[in-house]
């Protein structure tokens, strides 16, 4: 055997040993052999560095230092899921599955929700080539060199896998691990980590991979997205998955009813203690890809699955007193600032009471005993009040009438749950919140700029509004508190390339109130550039997709305001994209203004999700069912009975795919 044969022998080898201990729990060599086979194999590699592969077992020791993690777009989003607490609301959830299928069967299955963090893996022609953080769920950070660590994470997949493929998963530290953990931290006089979810959270972001290598860190991977991967069903996916060398949870069932669905819950809400990791609820996923496919997407989240949470912990503390957060808008929220108390696996000090009604509706007072849970196991919420402790000295909650900020008399109109400043233009925490919000990630992501920086900035005079950013210089910014030399430098040429941020994202870094990321997209889209879009009326808004009335009085208003006109023109100046760039306006026509078009089954010449951006980048709208309204149901192979009868029903005229790609 020559060198090249022992060396590919030894990582073949290797290879299998490490799935069968880390990914099948069957080990079939010792530790100290698996060690001493690991060491022949990197001094065989440090003599011939010509036969490298970067798959290789000896790849996962670490080593590897990232200084900062790079930002990358995900090549298909990362959705949240919508929660349910009830038998009801899964019954309600399948009542809208059925309305969008029509007469078909359904089935679903129900794997356990793993409370870690997640990741997305890319995989080229078998080999690990990615890892991204969830991030926003459109991009995420770079963690690569940090998850070959990790070993049930395979480099080289078996089998017949795609060519090319992203998998989905949680990075989760098990019970075990954590504990072993926190005694050598307790042993050496370092305080103990909080809860295994943030640490294995905080463990892909260190920098040096060789400490990320000695946490005991595992991945467990549910769901491929990518073309032609060659599956039917969620449920033929795990079973692939596992046969490709990833760590896919057993703890999974096949169900016909919501009635087996909620036997599998009820039965892991009790036995979920028994498992090696951290899990809070049962994700519950329509089985058929196809099906899938149909259903589509929310703004937010797949129609097709769902999370069924599980009851929440609960404690109990006392409420030390009520404080007022003053947000971006406006809008004030109360604050409980609570006794310290551990819920969950973390310390909580303050909760959210929402608005004024909350707190009436409950009789929230200072003093009282009180107990919170975390809604959805993320945000704290008084929940009720402990009556038989109230102190005898109790009195009502009376909600501030004037901003804690700047004094101004709050209003509150029919309709709004929240109580606002209408100070816009002159309360400190709404001038800052504004600045915040255009320099975030999902706004203009200018880099070197935080929080903390904008509000100093303020402070000290440098600026007011977001355009006075334009005009920091490095001598400027120097003297601010942690501001050297490189970290000034850096913020300005933040600044400097936040111009090349396009139209969409700037339109949702101005702050209007009601418009988020979605309404931005479509505003930006509808009017190509700031200049009709700042003249146009509240009747023309609301004749955008998806825009009503309480959005185009609140747009309307914004552009008339004399500070918003003048901010606008300063940026124009500096050179912030107020248009959409030639790329998308040469793609964008008004082909199909005015009709909705529904998209129903497999296509060969283009995906789904491309005929569907086809539509929209003409002028038309995509609808999730057939109606009245409905234009044209473009019709697929595998097409749903029901969709074709309703349309014939209707007098929906149905066309083909390329009786589509014609009109367009």
């Amino acid at each position: 055997m020559n060198t090249k044969q022992q060396i590919e022998s030894l990582r073949a080898a290797l290879r299998e040993h490490n799935h069968n201990y880390y990914v099948l729990d069957n080990a079939t060599i010792s530790d100290y052999d698996f060690d001493m086979k690991l060491k022949d194999l990197q001094a065989l590699e440090e003599k011939h560095p010509e036969f490298f592969d970067a798959t290789s077992p000896t790849r996962r020791v670490g080593g590897t230092v990232t200084k900062n993690f790079e930002t990358q777009v995900h090549d298909q989003r990362m959705y949240s899921l919508d929660n349910s607490y009830s038998k009801e609301d899964l019954e309600d959830w399948e009542k809208r599955i059925q309305k969008n299928l029509g007469d078909v069967e359904v089935a679903f299955t129900c794997e356990l929700k793993y409370d870690g963090a997640s990741i997305s893996l890319t995989y080229e022609d078998g080999k690990l080539v990615k890892a991204l953080t969830r991030g926003d769920g459109f991009q995420g950070d770079n963690v690569t060199t940090n998850i070959k660590t990790i070993n049930s994470v395979p480099l080289q997949l078996t089998g017949d896998y795609p060519l090319k493929f992203d998998i989905r998963g949680e990075i989760v530290l098990p019970f075990e691990g954590f504990a072993k953990m926190n005694a050598e931290r307790i042993e050496n006089g370092e305080e103990p980590y909080m809860n295994p979810r943030n640490t294995a959270s905080g463990s892909l972001k260190l920098q040096d991979s060789t400490e990320v290598a000695k946490r005991p860190l595992d991945c467990l991977l549910y769901g491929i997205v990518g073309q032609n991967i060659g599956v039917i069903s969620q449920w033929q996916m795990l079973d692939k998955a596992r046969d490709w060398g990833f760590k896919v949870p057993t703890a999974a069932k096949l169900c016909k009813t919501t009635d087996e669905v909620m036997e599998f819950v009820e039965y892991w809400d009790i036995h979920r203690h028994d498992l090696p990791y951290e899990t809070d609820g049962v994700v519950i996923k329509v089985n058929n890809l196809q099906h899938q496919d149909e259903l589509g997407y929310t703004s937010k989240s797949p129609r097709w699955a769902m999370a069924y949470k599980f009851k929440a912990e609960q404690v109990s503390t006392v409420l030390n007193e009520i404080t007022y957060q003053v947000g971006r808008t406006g809008a004030i929220t109360p604050v409980a600032n609570l006794e310290p108390v551990l819920l969950a696996g973390t310390t909580v000090k303050r909760a959210s009471l929402h608005n004024a009604d909350q707190i009436a509706k409950l009789d929230i007072r200072e003093g009282d005993t009180v107990f919170v849970e975390k809604g959805g196991e993320i945000i704290p919420k008084i929940i009720s009040v402990d009556f038989a402790k109230r102190p005898q000295n109790s009195t009502p909650t009376q909600y501030i009438d004037h901003c804690p900020e700047c004094h101004t008399e709050l209003v509150r109109t029919e309709g709004d749950a929240k109580h606002y400043c209408v100070n816009y233009y002159g309360c400190p925490t709404q001038i800052t919140g504004r600045i915040q919000h255009y320099i975030s990630r999902k706004a203009m992501d200018i880099e070197g700029m935080g929080s903390e920086t904008v509000t100093l900035l303020f402070q000290e005079g440098l600026i007011t509004n977001y355009a006075d950013l334009y005009t920091l210089t490095k001598e400027q910014v120097m003297p601010l508190e942690r501001m050297a030399e490189k970290s000034a430098e850096n913020l300005v040429n933040g600044v400097a390339a936040s111009v090349q941020i396009p139209f969409e994202h700037v339109m949702f870094a101005l702050g209007i109130r009601f418009v988020g990321e979605t309404v931005a997209k479509k505003l930006a889209k509808a009017y190509k550039n700031i200049d009709a879009l700042m003249i146009a009326s509240k009747e023309e808004l609301t004749a955008v997709d998806e825009i009503g009335e309480r959005i185009a009085q609140s747009v309307v208003e914004f552009f008339q305001n004399e500070n918003n006109q003048k901010i606008i023109e300063r940026l124009k100046n500096y050179g912030v994209q107020f248009e959409l760039s030639a790329e998308k306006l040469e793609n964008q026509t008004e082909k199909l203004k005015g009709q909705i078009f529904v998209v129903s089954g497999v296509f060969e010449k283009v995906s789904r999700d491309e005929l569907k951006k086809m539509i929209e980048d003409n002028g038309g709208k995509v609808g999730t069912s057939v109606s009245s309204k409905t234009t044209y149901l473009v019709a697929g192979d595998k097409m749903g009975p029901s969709k074709r009868t309703k349309a014939e029903t209707l007098g929906v005229q149905i066309i083909s795919e390329d009786d589509f790609l014609e009109m367009v």
